[in-house]
């Protein structure tokens, strides 16, 4: 069963400013079992709005915030960069936008997101989060689920990158603080999380007792669900959908 959704643009009090957001959720009376939703590098834009419709379409309160408050608001990338030509200046905005988000930034934020979540009226504040991220937000949202396992029922992310880092607090080091479901669907010959990545990720779960399911989506490169990127793969994508919902009604 699919809910007709309301879209609307919001504003977010944060702890350095404020954060503009996509909120979703089906216009039948709630409250309805809430998502956190977070963006790739590009950030929201319509293609993002159209996910998040989808998202709540199927029965959850969705918040989509732009992680990168504090640079400005969105858009932040012009979408003439989103093209094969221009991938050389979109990385190098990325390699300006990404690191701009600091792991400290994010133990403030990530938090903070969930509170706002919960504070919606729209929302059943009662039942765990469900959570998934792109890109980075995989990545995110995972140490988001680490640092709030009482809240974060589930997290998913697709394509994403930097899982498995030298860092201290690498991704994968904080699997055994997460009592949710993982679940990674992983793009295929992707330089920010190779196969051997992608092994130590499984090995890590499995040694933390961390229930993490991770595929591969063979053929499909990062960015594969973004249908206003060149990566874009339909067939990739519309399994992301199927595991996504499927993850989501399992919780």
């Amino acid at each position: 069963m699919t809910h007709a959704v309301s879209l609307e643009h919001v504003d977010l009090a944060m702890p350095d400013g404020t954060c503009d957001a996509y909120l979703a959720h089906p216009t039948a009376a709630g409250p309805w079992p809430g998502v956190l939703f977070i963006m790739d590098a590009i950030g929201l834009r319509p293609r993002i709005a159209d996910m998040v419709e989808r998202v709540a379409s199927w029965g959850y309160a969705v918040l989509a915030p732009n992680t990168f408050y504090r640079v400005g608001r969105q858009p932040l990338v012009d979408p003439a960069l989103l093209t094969v030509e221009r991938q050389a200046d979109r990385m190098a905005l990325f390699g300006t936008l990404i690191p701009s988000l600091t792991t400290a930034l994010w133990a403030v934020d990530g938090p903070a997101y969930l509170e706002h979540l919960a504070d919606l009226a729209v929302t059943d504040a009662g039942l765990p989060f469900r959570v998934v991220g792109y890109c980075m937000g995989g990545r995110l949202g995972l140490t988001l689920a680490a640092a709030r396992p009482e809240q974060v029922g589930v997290v998913a992310g697709f394509h994403p990158g930097g899982l498995v880092t030298d860092a201290a607090e690498s991704p994968h080091t904080v699997l055994d603080r997460v009592r949710g479901r993982v679940y990674f669907g992983y793009a295929d010959n992707d330089g920010s999380m190779s196969a051997d990545a992608q092994a130590t990720m499984a090995s890590a779960a499995t040694a933390a007792g961390c229930n993490l399911t991770g595929e591969l989506y063979a053929g499909a490169a990062h960015g594969f669900t973004m249908a206003d990127l060149p990566a874009y793969n339909s067939a990739a994508e519309a399994r992301h959908w199927r595991e996504l919902e499927r993850v989501f009604a399992a919780r």
